[in-house]
């Protein structure tokens, strides 16, 4: 991603509050579902990618997750969200960085979270140098969650072109080395009643 993106995001954040922005929810529960599925232990490493305001992390340290990391390009997302949790933040490892550029600890993360930042990757290198990141920061065996546009989703989020995709085709992304385990759909009610539709998928990356 560019500089003129990450200055996109700071505007955004600076100038909107959280709970309007067309990809808040109260809740992620289709992620939550997905988390609970990979059966992690309550101090295993989860990394939330583009995780900004949300408020997974919230929920994830209320279930009693130990080890919480929120990545984000914006430090106003993030600096939203460690507002709102208080002196819970101090539990959670902060990182402002660009997902295709940042150096994250290899075999770290026992699960890697994503909803809505794979679909703004719209060029083979970014999505490539994406992917690259993820062989190297989760273990092997570890889970990978990500969200995108379905491919009856929109074409446009923020203002910004995105891509769109089956869950074939969001797997085919990622290859070989990550096993396909479960997918589905959901529709996102935007907080102006719009509806985008959105595609999960759950892998799990393969031993080496």
């Amino acid at each position: 991603m560019s500089t003129t993106s990450r200055e996109h995001w700071e505007t955004v954040y600076r100038t909107r509050p959280t709970e309007r922005v067309s990809w808040y929810r109260d809740h992620l529960e289709r992620s939550l579902q997905f988390i609970e599925a990979a059966a992690l232990p309550r101090d295993a490493a989860i990394i939330d990618v583009g995780g900004g305001a949300s408020t997974l992390v919230d929920d994830l340290l209320a279930a009693g997750h130990s080890k919480l990391t929120v990545l984000d390009l914006s430090e106003a997302a993030l600096n939203a969200a460690r507002q709102r949790l208080g002196e819970r933040a101090q539990r959670v490892d902060w990182r402002v960085g660009d997902i295709t550029q940042v150096a994250l600890p290899r075999h770290a993360y026992a699960l890697w979270h994503d909803r809505a930042v794979f679909h703004f990757l719209t060029t083979h290198e970014e999505r490539e140098a994406y992917v690259a990141a993820v062989l190297h920061a989760v273990k092997p065996g570890g889970h990978v969650i990500v969200a995108t546009f379905a491919e009856d989703g929109p074409l446009k989020c923020s203002g910004l072109p995105v891509m769109r995709y089956s869950a074939a085709g969001l797997h085919a992304e990622f290859g070989a080395p990550f096993a396909l385990l479960q997918q589905e759909g959901e529709e996102h009610h935007t907080p102006r009643g719009t509806v985008q539709k959105f595609i999960y998928c759950l892998c799990r990356r393969e031993p080496s």
